[in-house]
């Protein structure tokens, strides 16, 4: 049977000896009956804040291996907010646990560790049960990606929509954030479309799932908020571009921008190249600089998006993509596996994806 509150001052004193007294059985015992003791109904205030205070001030003289075995019994223990505070600050095999499980940590002291402790350290608090908007935030500004990736991946953890940004800006450049950032289930719809050009294929294909089964209602405010995210910084326009949008406005007038115009126009070769892409921009009704990105990289699963979603026949997206590929020989082997690829792209997501690009192009 433990002891009552009362009966707790021997097993205080203790404490000052625990970190030469017996061996790590023993140790634990003792603080067992103490923290039961501490938890029976009869347990006061006072008798807690008393072990508290005991406590915090005998721990720091023990030994790494005995904060360790302590700190497992202190993460379960609301009360002890002293110990759990010291601890918290402590070396990572002391402050795992508390930094994991303690809910007796103010959010005050969980951003000073943020902010001052190792990357091991900022990990442990992304798997908190309770991680904050403004503890997410720091943990992005302050960690490393395997510390994002970990916070990405603890649903429980609230993200802002400026986090986000910050995270999708990151996962341009970082394959590690991508796919915790694109299978997380509340991330803004118009940043999983703007990854959507720095991921692999098996991503792309995620991203388009999740854009297609998103309501009208969601749809629309992301919509919304896209116009405010418009990024006004384009690469530098091609020396021919006058010319070839002259032509292309020239077609466009005479009712010749259409599939077989996109086929005839890169099959030109080299000086129609530009004039190419601003057809395939404004049958698509998106940026310059999207199209460029997509043929210049030979991002054939995008230009099926754009093509897809613009009614481009499967006929013409087929040439188009032979022709885009460096490989003329591989290329002509995978007409069948492009038909494919232009197949498996569901139109309204396709449809979904350029409406984004559109809101862009209109801003």
């Amino acid at each position: 049977m433990s002891d009552t509150p009362a009966q707790l001052a021997p097993r205080f004193a203790q404490l000052a000896t625990l970190d030469s007294a017996g061996d790590s059985a023993a140790r634990r015992e003792v603080l067992r009956q103490v923290t039961e003791a501490l938890a029976t109904p009869g347990a006061g205030e006072a008798e807690i804040a008393e072990f508290d205070r005991t406590l915090a001030a005998a721990a720091a003289d023990y030994s790494k291996q005995v904060r360790a075995e302590i700190a497992q019994i202190v993460a379960g223990a609301a009360g002890l907010k002293r110990v759990a505070e010291n601890f918290a600050f402590d070396d990572i095999e002391v402050a795992g646990p508390i930094l994991r499980r303690s809910s007796a940590l103010s959010e005050a002291t969980l951003l000073r560790v943020v902010e001052r402790k190792s990357q091991e350290h900022l990990l442990a608090v992304t798997k908190r049960a309770h991680v904050s908007q403004t503890l997410s935030q720091a943990l992005v500004d302050n960690g490393d990606d395997t510390v994002v990736g970990s916070l990405l991946e603890n649903e429980r953890a609230q993200i802002g929509d400026s986090t986000y940004e910050r995270i999708a800006v990151r996962a341009e450049s970082s394959t590690m954030l991508q796919a915790p950032l694109v299978r997380r289930q509340c991330v803004p719809p118009e940043l999983l479309n703007t990854l959507y050009f720095k991921t692999e294929t098996r991503l792309k294909r995620e991203i388009m799932s999740r854009l297609d089964s998103i309501s009208p209602q969601e749809m629309e405010l992301a919509f919304q908020r896209s116009r405010s995210r418009i990024s006004k910084t384009y690469a530098a326009l091609p020396a021919d571009f006058d010319a070839a949008l002259a032509r292309v406005e020239t077609m466009a007038r005479a009712g010749q921008l259409g599939s077989a115009a996109l086929v005839a126009l890169l099959r030109e070769g080299k000086a129609s190249r530009t004039a190419f892409k601003l057809a395939l921009a404004r049958i698509s009704e998106v940026e310059l600089h999207v199209v460029e990105r997509v043929v210049e990289s030979h991002d054939l699963d995008t230009l099926a998006l754009l093509c897809r979603g613009s009614g481009v026949d499967r006929a013409a997206f087929t040439t188009l993509a032979i022709a885009l590929d460096p490989d003329p020989s591989r290329a002509m082997a995978g007409a069948e596996g492009f038909m494919k690829l232009y197949e498996s792209v569901p139109v309204t997501a396709a449809q979904r994806a350029l409406r984004f690009w559109k809101v862009r192009a209109a801003a």
